[in-house]
This record gives structure tokens, sequence and C-alpha cells, in this order.
């Protein structure tokens, strides 16, 4: 186990450098979430106005939105880095060694949930820092890092999954105004059954990612409701899983290769 956890560790500590070394991979990922936030913040404030609307703060609520805009990110980062990998000759070299396949898929996955985890941080010290506090007290603070470890994770597979089988950081990149969509159509910015429009309520109803913002949510502004717990909790469990699966399938083609 000594040199699999050894190789695991270099190859993460490598992922997190190499990102730290292209600030735009670094600042972007902080900044435009914590943005968006402020934008919806201002222009939405009035939306807590409305009856059965679950807080007196729209930043208190829209707070979770960053968490899942992050891990986004973290699909384009994971995906593009090994990407290049792929066409640098990295990946054929390490395929050259005793190195197991699975170490390059955890080793990267380990940079992408190090940021993850950077990044939930930020996103937390800011909420605190405008007046945002807790309604599940200091437990909830450990469970929203649970949390974003594991939506890191999966959607980082997600974007190794993608690099490894087009092996194009250009095809990764392509990604992501699909999952943005998956963003902008679910419940963000109003509750489910605040939404008044049928067409946009069973879709954010139907949308996975509806459900991953509003575990966050809960622990924000709910305190503990068990049901967006679980629904939050399974769904990126399911995400990880399959993803992770994918991944690992994809690595062994292309190492065969």
């Amino acid at each position: 186990m000594t040199p699999f956890a050894d190789q695991t560790y270099l190859l993460a500590r490598r992922s997190v450098v190499r990102t730290v070394r292209q600030p735009a991979n670094v600042v972007f990922p902080l900044v435009f979430p914590l943005l968006l936030l402020a934008v919806n913040s201002g222009g939405l404030d009035a939306a807590t106005n409305l009856p059965g609307f679950p807080t007196d703060s729209f930043v208190a609520f829209a707070l979770a939105i960053p968490f899942i805009q992050g891990a986004l990110f973290a699909t384009m980062n994971a995906g593009t880095d090994l990407a290049r990998d792929v066409q640098t000759g990295f990946l054929n070299r390490l395929s050259l060694t005793p190195m197991r396949g699975i170490v390059v898929l955890l080793g990267q996955l380990g940079g992408v949930v190090t940021m993850g985890v950077v990044q939930a941080v930020i996103y937390l010290a800011v909420g605190l820092a405008v007046g945002v506090r807790l309604a599940s007290g200091p437990a909830g603070v450990l469970v929203i890092m649970a949390f974003a470890v594991l939506v890191s994770l999966g959607f980082g597979a997600l974007g190794a999954f993608a690099a490894l089988r087009t092996g194009s950081g250009e095809a990764v990149q392509s990604l992501f105004p699909v999952f943005f969509v998956f963003l902008f159509i679910s419940s963000m910015n109003l509750p489910r059954d605040l939404i008044a429009i049928d067409w946009f309520r069973i879709a954010a109803t139907a949308n996975p990612v509806s459900y991953l913002i509003e575990c966050v949510r809960s622990l924000i502004i709910a305190g503990w409701d068990a049901q967006a717990l679980a629904l939050g909790f399974g769904i990126a469990t399911v995400i990880a899983v399959a993803a992770l699966v994918l991944a690992s399938w994809a690595l062994r083609v292309r190492m065969a290769r």
C-alpha cells in the first residue's frame, strides 16, 4: 500500500501544482461563482417577499449555487489537464512504468478534490463574512465540506471520462455549456414550489442538479432536512460511482492503446 499511496500522492500534488501555476484555473472558478452570487442576490432580493419564500436573505438562499458551479469547473479542469497528458504523451509514458492505471485516475481526482475543498472553504468564508449564518450550526459546515468532496469527485470523474474518451481538451471544454444549462434549469433562483411556469417547474423537478443545490441550501437555511440531505447525497453518490466506473473503463481502453 505504501507505493500505491506514494504514487497517488505525487500525482495529486502534480495536479494541484499544475492548476496553481495556471492562474486562470484558480481565479476564475473562485471569482466567477461569487460574482454571479452577488449579481443574483442584488437583482433577485425582492423574491424574498414572496409568500412561502424560505428565508428573508437571498444571499443565504443563493449561497449553495457556487458549490455546484465550483464542481462544474472541476469537471473542466480535471478533463482539460488529463486531455493534455494524453496529447503530450505523458499518459503513454506512464503506461510503460509499473504504475497501476487506477493511480493515474486517483491522482488526477485527488488534485480536483483538493481544489474543491479550497473552493468550498472560500465560499463559506464569504457567506459568513456577509452575515449568513448556517441553521445547521458548526456540524453543518462539516457536512457541507463532505458534500463538496463528493460532488467534486463525481464531476471531476466525468471530466476525466470525457478526456480519456476524446483525448481533446477542446472537446472537454465544449461540455461546459451543456452542464451550465442544467444549472440554470434548476431551482437555483427560486424554490421549486414557487416556480409559476409549469414546464420550468417540471424541468427543475426532473433535473438532478436541483437536488444537489437544495442539499446545501437546506443546511444553510433550514437546518437538518433529512429528505433534502438524502436526495442530495444519494444523487451525488450515484454520479460519483457511475463517473468513476466510466472513467476507469475509459482509462483501461486508453492505456491498452
